[in-house]
């Protein structure tokens, strides 16, 4: 093989890594958004017919050679399982809005609360919706944090101004920040004067530069 045509190979072969370089780039996101919504889809559309017992499995020989293999029968045809759920997920907000509905759903929530076991799991995940999505969100605060020098600032989010139960004065506040390519985070108790204000910068635009480690800028993802 002649010199020439080795280098002809080899520029080949990099244009075809570059394009499938590219094209995962591209493909990954979408797969990934569409895999997410379609499992999120199949897990609603399957979790009325659980509840109301009309799944069940049967044998079947599909084959016709005596062989049984076990099905998975639904009572209710594929999508309304997840039309329904929804549905009453939404009715059940409206009605929750009504004050004698509401404070039954309030006696209901700190019963729940009390008892021992059920409150730690109930707590934690009513917090963490009530944090991002309910009427104390407390991601809606992004800040720069000085925590371990004087000239090292990281992204985060104010999420707690009164520290009087860690017996602590009103000086010190709570800083969150979380970690890039992942779901977990570090909580920093710090003093007043080693946070700054995110003003430009949006909640969702800050928890994104954050947890991609920095590699996106708020001005190209605003583009």
């Amino acid at each position: 093989m002649s010199t020439r045509t080795a280098a002809i190979g080899k520029f080949t072969y990099k244009k075809l890594l570059r394009y499938f370089l590219q094209g995962v780039l591209i493909m990954a996101p979408i797969a990934i958004s569409i895999w997410a919504m379609v499992a999120l889809f199949n897990f609603l559309d399957e979790l009325l017919p659980q509840i109301l017992g009309t799944t069940r499995q049967i044998a079947i020989d599909t084959n016709g050679d005596g062989v049984l293999e076990i099905k998975t029968v639904k009572g209710l045809p594929k999508g309304i399982g997840f039309g329904i759920v929804v549905i009453l997920i939404i009715i059940i907000g409206y009605i929750s809005s009504f004050f004698v509905v509401g404070r039954f759903v309030d006696f209901f929530e700190s019963l729940l609360e009390r008892t021992p076991g059920i409150k730690f799991i109930y707590t934690s995940v009513k917090d963490f919706f009530e944090a991002f999505a309910g009427d104390k969100k407390k991601f809606d605060k992004p800040i720069l944090v000085n925590v371990f020098g004087e000239e090292v600032w990281m992204i985060g989010f104010l999420t707690n101004e009164d520290m009087h139960q860690f017996e602590l004065g009103a000086e010190y506040v709570t800083a969150y920040v979380p970690q890039g390519y992942n779901i977990a985070g570090q909580v920093y108790v710090v003093k007043r004067e080693r946070i700054k204000m995110l003003k430009d910068v949006g909640a969702s635009d800050a928890m994104k530069f954050a947890v991609t480690g920095g590699v996106i800028t708020i001005d190209d993802d605003k583009k």
